[in-house]
């Protein structure tokens, strides 16, 4: 039986907060959060109700910019350990009786919704840890951001980088991004090219006047067709790199041989290389060719040699794996902090119409985080809760 819930924004009063429940079921918690919708861009009202609640901490000091909230413990512990997440999701489904959507519907234990999986359960577990871990055996920074799922420029940790770098400082960097409750250390690059081709302009009455550049597009798509990606080891993970065309442009009209044709071209590679070194890889295969490299982001090594992510992986229980997709613990990399993926559900539901999570495994991540921070588990006080 399917049952659903109205969304709580729609009965908001104007311009008060929604109040979140920190201290019930934390599969409830993530419901709540799903309510509100927050598509990219629109995370104001999600915001508020974050920061109102982390406000009422008493051992949090809480630090907002724009959409972003972060709330730090100050006890002086050797170590602080950062717990990211992002507050934005992608457009909600349109395809008609889509269930990843906005209110949520619960399936049995199943929670559907926008965000169920990226990342409102693993938003929830954060706020769980901050409203019941008191004394922690580490310090803790919980970030909540905005702008996560569009470009790069309008990131909300970006933001956060660029004003208050000092927020973001930390021994080790946890975000809660969907990983089906292990480990993934690390994650790939990813970089993208704009490959020209070009011609001569004609009738296509008169073809051989010209030279057609979406022709010319042929050699491009062979080179990809005849690559073999390569799987990197990086300090112990098997990184899978990936070379594809994923957008090309050309023609004016329809008795126009065209003069000029665009293959885009992402490379995700493993985090062995920086982006210099993706930029070598791909002007060699493409040598010959007018390429303009258009987009990048480095990735992360694992950084699992680290103490705390030695001791956090052995808290998991699980063998870690690697992160393909790029992920904010980029960001982290380039500050010195290492840094590790790990949140409830799946990740392949990610922005999917029918996106769901269960409520077993939000409680899953946030047993292994209470444990590795200190706390008790939370399993035997929520079982049985009602939907």
């Amino acid at each position: 039986m399917v049952q659903s819930e109205p969304s709580p924004a729609s009965g908001a009063k104007a311009g008060a907060p929604i109040e979140l429940d920190l201290h019930g079921d934390v599969a409830g918690l993530a419901a709540a959060l799903i309510n509100i919708e927050s598509v990219s861009g629109n995370e104001r009202v999600l915001a508020d109700a974050v920061e109102a609640a982390l406000r009422a901490i008493p051992w949090l000091a809480v630090h907002r910019d724009g959409d972003a909230i972060v709330a730090r413990t100050g006890l002086g512990r050797k170590e602080r350990v950062v717990l990211a997440g992002h507050l934005d999701t992608v457009p909600l489904p349109t395809a008609a009786g889509a269930r990843g959507t906005v209110p949520i519907s619960w399936e049995g234990e199943i929670l559907y919704g926008r965000g169920a999986t990226d990342m409102k359960g693993g938003v929830a577990v954060q706020l769980a840890l901050a409203a019941t871990l008191e004394d922690p055996n580490r310090d803790i920074t919980f970030i909540f951001y905005d702008h996560e799922e569009v470009a790069a420029p309008k990131s909300g940790l970006g933001r956060l980088l660029r004003n208050s770098p000092e927020m973001l400082a930390g021994d080790f960097a946890i975000l809660l991004e969907p990983t089906n409750g292990t480990v993934e250390g690390g994650c790939n690059g990813t970089t993208r090219y704009a490959v020209n081709t070009h011609g001569v302009a004609a009738h296509s009455a008169r073809a051989w006047m010209g030279t057609n550049a979406i022709h010319g597009a042929a050699r491009v798509l062979q080179v990809l067709s005849d690559y073999e990606p390569r799987t990197v080891a990086v300090d112990g993970l098997d990184y899978r790199e990936s070379l594809n065309a994923v957008r090309i442009n050309g023609g004016i009209a329809g008795n126009v041989i065209p003069d000029a044709c665009e293959v885009e071209v992402n490379y995700r590679f493993a985090p062995d290389k920086d982006i210099q070194g993706a930029d070598e890889h791909v002007l060699g295969l493409f040598e010959g060719f007018d390429v303009v490299r258009t987009d990048g982001a480095g990735g992360a090594r694992p950084g699992l040699q680290h103490p705390a992510a030695a001791s956090f992986v052995a808290a998991v229980g699980r063998e870690p794996k690697p992160k393909f997709g790029w992920t904010d613990v980029a960001r982290f990399s380039e500050l010195g902090i290492p840094a590790v993926n790990f949140g409830p559900g799946d990740p392949l539901l990610a922005h999917s119409d029918d996106e769901h999570v269960s409520r077993a495994a939000i409680h899953e991540s946030l047993d292994a985080l209470r444990r590795w921070l200190g706390g008790e588990s939370t399993t035997s006080r929520s079982a049985g809760i009602a939907q």
